[in-house]
């Protein structure tokens, strides 16, 4: 007992002193950050002369008279001041769509390009992109933004409060690109069909708007109208107002996306013997605008095999796994329920339909049909979801229900209310009986200045199950100035919290994650290397939530944490842990005590944008009563925007571990080839084996978009065991269109 109170009070001293070093070298210096404009800045679209041919070259008589927007704002490497790459950008519009015609300039015209691949929804940071947000209700606290690079790659995302993203959400909409000597012409066209907005007299039409441009060789970003460097250029609150719109009569705003499926499986038992069958299915989703703020998806017999596959990883840790979303209904609107950016504690975890395990290699179980709608105005969200999850040989039929309230208040606070309903059908065949679960979960955010963040979460479960009340909450306070960063993070979850749809770290916990860091960025020739210098300390403390026991403690102190000019990243960082929870690590039985010991981490990523790139972390030191080394690297040739190979490789080598001092060597190969024509036809091809499992998984994708949102795909999968006949092989051939009404 006076070991675990001496741990908890070195911690806490630690936290304060770091905190109060912090907050005088905040208030000691200029943070830099400016509050919007009391009166934003007006920008005009004209109406289009005649037809627009979308061929990235500008060259129609509209774009020579459109007024130019080039008074950009830099936020990346520095704060304000001059910048190598001017922009500008034009804005027309005609009876169906909204255009932007943008002039890049870069020197060096094809040779400054970096671009990796013509992969869709491409990683942010890697390329040269253009990027528009339109917020065409006058939130100012949501945004869509449409994004391109100099190749015509296409990226597309919703974004709520500047804090959370729906990285996967998907418009129709068009890009064409034209690389010249002196920069890229990128020319957008964003169909009004694919917006939702109120339709008002031509001269009060007013929307949202910031333009961005990433260049990435020498990782300049610039935004108009100006937002500090804190932020992002998705921080509508800074937003300008786009004006002169003529809006076309709102269409019916109907989106069908029917699809049909031929599947081919094979499997292997243990004995060797092999059975296969092959399917037809037939499904698809409808869109329907109800109204210019809100939107009805109805999805049948639904199929997601063209998703993503999960990759594998080798837990060492005691806590769950979390294995993001991958399927594109359930990732549209995610943002709007409870605990959408909130990691440890999800009441509502759209993994948990459709999927017989939430966690890797979760089997598909078939969905039957869907609804969800979604209304957002400026002053509440109001959300719902039902599924109905048809019955395997394994478990009943399900039922999921899912309803949610926000209301915001002030200019950039909410509070809200979610309710989730799980029902397990009976199925008396395979013995398997009724179950109900219900989460009932309050949540907000609040930011009484810029700078400062707060989120909160409260939640509830109740099933049928004896002694079937939990609770689970989260609190989260940040504060982002210009300088520095300074964050408390704090987790509970009790025994018996268990959410029927949603995703915990752990059960009977409770986690503090205090700390921080001071940004430095390094002035004059000697140094214009870094771009920023962000030495810090955070402490992950966890104790018991029914009897406030220690269970073990970890302080990361990163002295050396630097972010080159390009992109690059070395950090270096010490680990003093504390140990008081036992657990069995690879099914390893390690003695009960009390453990203290020191880890060491190095890493290093190169310049990301470049044809040859890579990363190294390499991590020692004890591990319990023995050590462990753990080993991540990784490559990327890109040698043309068409070809992309990575390899990555994790090794993990347990020495002197546990009560029998067991030694055990894990590798974890990751293999993966993308190949593209153009941004619209492309392949790729995953190889991943992991000695832990032995097993070896493949899957290989092409596809092609012939028309916006409408693809022919093929699949094939592998899935097979070392020394074991068993494997399990699919060939599926998929092809869904899209049709805007």
């Amino acid at each position: 007992m006076h070991r675990q109170l001496l741990y908890t009070v070195i911690i806490i001293s630690l936290v304060l002193l770091l905190f109060s070093g912090f907050l005088q070298l905040a208030f000691a210096q200029n943070a830099q950050n400016f509050p919007p404009p009391d009166k934003p800045p007006q920008v005009y679209a004209r109406q289009a002369l005649g037809a627009i041919s979308v061929d990235g070259k500008l060259d129609e008589a509209s774009w020579q008279v459109a007024p130019v927007i080039d008074d950009f704002f830099r936020m990346e490497p520095r704060q304000g001041g001059a910048y190598r790459y001017p922009t500008q950008v034009k804005i027309l519009f005609d009876n169906k769509n909204l255009y932007f015609g943008v002039f890049a300039r870069d020197s060096l015209g094809r040779k400054g390009v970096r671009v990796q691949d013509f992969r869709r929804d491409f990683v942010y940071g890697e390329n040269d992109v253009i990027y528009i947000q339109l917020d065409p209700q006058n939130l100012r606290r949501y945004c869509v933004s449409f994004q391109a690079t100099p190749l015509g790659t296409q990226r597309d995302l919703q974004v709520f409060d500047d804090s959370f993203s729906d990285k996967d959400w998907d418009a129709p909409w068009r890009v064409r690109t034209t690389v010249v000597d002196s920069g890229y012409f990128a020319e957008f066209a964003i169909p009004f069909k694919s917006l939702r907005y109120e339709r008002t007299e031509n001269d009060t039409v007013s929307w949202g708007l910031t333009l961005a441009r990433l260049a990435r060789r020498d990782y300049e970003t610039t935004v108009f109208p100006a937002v500090p460097q804190a932020y992002s250029p998705y921080r509508m609150t800074y937003a300008a107002q786009l004006k002169g719109l003529q809006l076309p009569e709102p269409s019916l705003s109907l989106r069908v996306q029917p699809y049909g499926l031929y599947q081919y499986d094979r499997r292997t038992d243990e004995t060797g013997q092999t059975t296969a069958k092959q399917r037809f299915k037939a499904g698809g989703e409808i869109k329907w605008a109800v109204n210019p703020h809100a939107v009805l998806d109805v999805t049948f017999n639904t199929d997601f095999a063209q998703a993503d596959v999960d990759r594998a990883v080798n837990n060492l840790t005691r806590f769950n796994v979390f294995f993001p979303e991958k399927r594109q209904f359930f990732l549209e609107n995610s943002g709007v329920y409870a605990g959408a950016n909130v990691d440890a504690i999800k009441p509502f975890f759209s993994r948990t339909i459709g999927l017989a395990n939430a966690q890797f290699n979760a089997d598909p179980v078939p969905i039957d049909a869907g609804l969800r709608y979604t209304d957002r105005t400026e002053k509440r969200t109001l959300a719902g979801l039902y599924v109905h999850q048809r019955g395997t040989e394994f478990q009943g039929a399900a039922n999921f229900g899912v309803l949610r309230y926000a209301k915001n208040y002030g200019s950039q606070n909410n509070v809200g209310v979610m309710l989730t309903h799980r029902l397990d059908e009976a199925n008396s065949e395979i013995g398997f009986d009724q179950h109900n679960n219900t989460t009932i979960t309050v949540d907000g955010l609040m930011r009484p200045i810029n700078e400062i963040t707060i989120q909160y979460l409260a939640s509830a479960s109740q099933d049928n199950l004896p002694n079937n009340i939990g609770l689970a909450g989260s609190l989260y306070a940040g504060y982002t100035p210009n300088n520095m960063y300074l964050g408390w993070l704090s987790n509970i979850v009790s025994e018996r919290y268990v959410p029927g749809m949603g995703f915990v770290f752990q059960n009977d916990v409770i986690q503090h994650n205090p700390g921080g860091y001071y940004i430095v960025r390094p002035k004059g020739k000697r140094w214009n290397w870094i771009r920023r210098w962000d030495p810090g300390v955070f402490v992950n403390y966890y104790q018991n939530a029914s009897d406030g026991r220690f269970q073990s403690a970890e302080i990361d102190i990163f002295p050396v944490y630097f972010i080159f000019q390009d992109g690059g990243k070395f950090t270096g960082s010490i680990l003093p842990t504390w140990e008081h929870f036992f657990f069995q690590p690879l099914g390893i039985a390690v003695a009960p005590g009390n453990y203290y010991y020191t880890r060491y981490q190095l890493y290093y990523r190169s310049d990301a944008s470049k044809k040859i790139s890579s990363s190294l972390s390499y991590q020692w030191g004890n591990y319990y009563n023995g050590t462990l080394q753990e080993v991540e690297a990784g490559i990327r040739l890109a040698p043309v925007p068409n070809i992309a190979f990575s390899a990555e490789y994790t090794y993990n080598g347990i020495h002197n571990l546990g009560e029998e001092a067991t030694n055990k060597d894990l590798h974890l190969l990751t293999g993966e080839l993308r190949l593209a024509y153009n941004p619209r036809i492309r392949a790729s091809a995953f190889y991943q084996y992991n000695t832990a499992t032995q097993q070896g998984r493949w899957n290989v994708r092409g596809s092609w978009e012939f028309a916006p949102l409408s693809f022919l795909y093929l699949v094939f999968n592998d899935h097979s065991f070392r020394d074991s006949p068993l494997q399990n092989q699919s060939l599926i051939g998929k092809l869904t269109y899209l049709k805007q009404f």
